[in-house]
């Protein structure tokens, strides 16, 4: 691969106004067609093949009106009385507003509370999600001013109701960017060259979201999908183009033109990139395994955007290098530049701190590898006691409207008014209905049962279950599985129906359900594609083995932290969390995939030096040490930049994304230190020649492990000599 990419790259870095103009016209046509043809991101939690959507589609098909777009209005008293006639006027013309607004199809009668003290009504709408925008929660707003002039507080939740409040992601992305050019900035001495990565990032960034919203024209893609898309375009863009501006600037400095240069440097990091992205690209992908439509789609936005940056780096970069030659050392910061360029001139000197740290590692290599891998699995530990959920409105931030009339709900109604379970009864029998709702109306964690609710041609009946308990509650889960193991089937025996139960609560609880049974078969899929990638690349199977493993120990150690801060509630509060939440069931599915692809990064760049080194002088000691002095900066550097632009992240008020910014940055660190600094070249060092084996080929004999600095001369150190890279 490497011939093709340095002829791509000098193709780029010759005619580098035209790679320019095409690719700013890609990004402008794009976007263009995009915005023209209305797409939107619409959260659609179907589960296919679940108890809940079977329930949902059977009450469609008999209720018309069944499952329609929504919002939840709640008002309450905080002083005085709902009954004040100036007050009941004010409702009034509230709730006459609503229903008279654009797409409103129903508004209910209003629902007062047991205490007499808040009522709510339902706002049902007669178009689909994709359909409506942020206006007609203005419209609600609008209309509900006569009620708070009256002195009520008024508070929305539903579809609708977030589709206006929509977290925007433009402050956590100014952060990581300014985070990741100061990086860069310290990294490379010289805004110039600082800024490459960034405009390489940002231009993929732009097509990347522009393929999302016209694949979002095809299959439903969920609101955060895009958000997640950023994160990881923005981390894995700005990598990408760091290690090929990095080996630039180094072949650079040993005198090659400028268009050799860029060739040479799209071959040798390029070629890794490659690799890399396209294990990130595949291992995404491996989310349309999971058997629930938007998890796959979130897969899909994320492998497109990672494969847009994976392009940007081997075209757009060498065009701009091309451009730029012995400019993108340009706007220098002195103090900076001049430690910069001391460690990229002189790259055969082996006495810097990263190739004694090598040589340390291999002294003790038995030691730092129990030890690190004691941590790690110390690390892990909480993954014993992972559980499954969807975090409700009750986590919101206590700001969001969400969030109070979900508060407003528990304290007036009750915790369970908020996880009903709506459950179709295929029996319209007097004494079938009469005899599950009984049993059902019977159950300790039960508060109340509605009645019951016929279709018009017969068939079926709806009956409505409010718990005792708040949706996360492990009571909850435990009714559903209850009604559907034992209450459904025993009091339904002799007519013969069935109950099905369906709500949003049980969606969530069948999701969780689903990820358990299927999280096993993502992981083979990822774990195999990523080592069937691997021995392309290497053609050693245990490098891929251990690569695999590794990568395994650095995705436990997100899943642990992840599990103690959001579950256990350690240091929530810094998140403006206020209880503990359950893990969101799409999380390990989505941040498996995404680590197991990230972590690959590093593997691939840390042994593409390795193996570059023992094609050399097959000592497989020297080679690690060689690998970790040749990489080590460049990978801190590019681990301190992802993490940076994972955890800006943090700051959308939006659980899911909080939970895959903290675990991806966790992974990002570990991975970056912990592993590759001191796990990997510990058991390198400790399988020597065994760990490049292929079958067929005896092994090479097994050197002594280095103890000081390497008597072999010519090996090159911060980078590879420019000659050695000629393809």
């Amino acid at each position: 691969m490497e011939r093709p990419l340095d002829r791509l790259g000098r193709l780029c870095a010759r005619r580098p106004w035209r790679t320019l103009v095409l690719w700013l016209l890609a990004a402008g046509v794009l976007l263009g067609v995009g915005q023209a043809a209305g797409s939107t991101f619409v959260n659609d939690f179907r589960v296919p093949g679940t108890e809940s959507q079977e329930a949902t589609d059977v009450a469609r098909d008999h209720f018309p009106t069944f499952g329609v777009v929504s919002a939840t209005v709640v008002w309450s008293a905080e002083e005085g009385s709902l009954q004040d006639p100036a007050r009941q006027a004010a409702v009034r013309q509230m709730i006459e507003a609503m229903r008279g607004q654009p797409d409103v199809a129903a508004v209910d009668d209003p629902f007062p509370s047991p205490d007499g003290r808040a009522a709510m009504v339902n706002v049902d709408y007669e178009k689909e999600l994709g359909e409506l925008d942020g206006t007609h929660y203005e419209r609600l707003r609008e209309a509900a001013e006569p009620a708070q002039d009256a002195g009520l507080r008024v508070e929305f939740r539903g579809a609708v109701v977030d589709l206006g409040t929509e977290p925007t992601t433009s402050a956590a992305e100014l952060v990581g960017v300014g985070a990741a050019l100061l990086v860069l900035i310290i990294a490379f001495g010289s805004l110039a060259a600082a800024g490459l990565p960034l405009l390489v990032a940002g231009v993929g960034i732009v097509v990347g979201t522009a393929i999302v919203l016209l694949i979002g024209l095809i299959v439903d893609i969920p609101t955060s999908a895009p958000i997640i898309a950023v994160m990881l375009g923005l981390g894995a863009g700005i990598d990408y183009a760091l290690f090929v501006l990095s080996r630039f600037r180094s072949i650079l400095a040993h005198g090659e033109d400028k268009v050799r240069a860029a060739g040479h440097a799209t071959a040798a990091a390029g070629h890794a990139v490659v690799f890399a992205g396209g294990t990130v690209v595949v291992a995404i992908l491996g989310l349309s395994f999971a058997g629930i439509p938007f998890v796959g789609a979130m897969g899909v936005a994320g492998a497109v955007t990672v494969a847009v940056m994976v392009v940007a780096a081997i075209t757009l970069l060498p065009a701009l290098l091309g451009l730029l030659g012995h400019r993108v050392n340009a706007l220098p910061v002195p103090k900076l530049t001049k430690r910069a360029r001391a460690s990229a001139g002189k790259p055969d000197d082996e006495s810097g701190p990263t190739y004694r740290w090598g040589r340390h590692v291999q002294r003790h290599r038995v030691l730092y590898a129990l030890l690190s891998t004691a941590l790690l699995l110390a690390l892990t530990a909480p993954v014993l006691s992972l559980r499954l959920g969807t975090p409700d409105d009750g986590i919101q931030p206590t700001r969001n409207t969400q969030r109070q009339a979900y508060d407003m709900i528990a304290e007036h109604y009750g915790p369970g008014w908020n996880a009903p379970l709506v459950i179709t009864v295929t029996d319209t029998s007097e004494m079938g209905v009469n005899a599950f709702a009984g049993a059902l109306a019977t159950d300790p964690d039960v508060e109340l049962v509605t009645p019951p609710t016929t279709s018009e041609d017969g068939e079926i009946t709806l009956i409505t279950a409010i718990p005792r308990y708040a949706p996360q509650d492990q009571e909850v889960s435990d009714l559903v599985h209850r009604i559907r193991d034992t209450i459904g089937p025993d009091s339904l025996a002799s007519t013969g129906g069935t109950a099905l139960v369906g709500g949003a609560t049980a969606v969530v609880i069948d999701m969780a359900d689903v990820v358990g049974k299927r999280l096993p078969w993502v992981i083979l899929a990822v774990v195999g594609a990523g080592m069937v990638l691997l021995l392309f690349m290497f053609r050693a199977p245990v490098v891929a083995l251990k690569a695999a493993v590794m990568t395994l120990l650095s995705i436990g150690v997100s899943f642990g932290v992840i599990i103690a801060m959001f579950q256990w509630g350690w240091g929530l509060d810094l998140l403006g969390i206020d209880k503990s939440v359950p893990v969101m069931s799409a999380v390990p599915m989505i941040l498996f995939a995404v680590l197991f692809g990230l972590s690959m990064d590093y593997e691939v760049f840390l042994l593409s030096a390795v193996r570059e080194s023992y094609d050399k002088d097959r000592d497989p000691h020297r080679a690690v040490v060689v690998g970790i002095g040749t990489t080590a900066r460049v990978i801190s550097a590019a681990a301190i930049i992802m993490a940076c632009v994972f955890l800006s992240f943090v700051s959308v008020p939006e659980t899911l994304i909080q939970m895959i910014g903290i675990g991806l940055a966790t992974a990002v660190i570990m991975d970056a230190t912990v592993i590759r600094m001191v796990l990997v070249p510990a058991v390198m060092s400790l399988l020597g020649n065994a760990a490049w084996w292929r079958p067929g080929r005896k092994p090479a004999p097994r050197p002594a492990a280095i103890d000081g600095p390497a008597d072999t001369p010519g090996t090159v150190g911060g980078e590879q000599d420019p000659e050695s890279q000629r393809v």
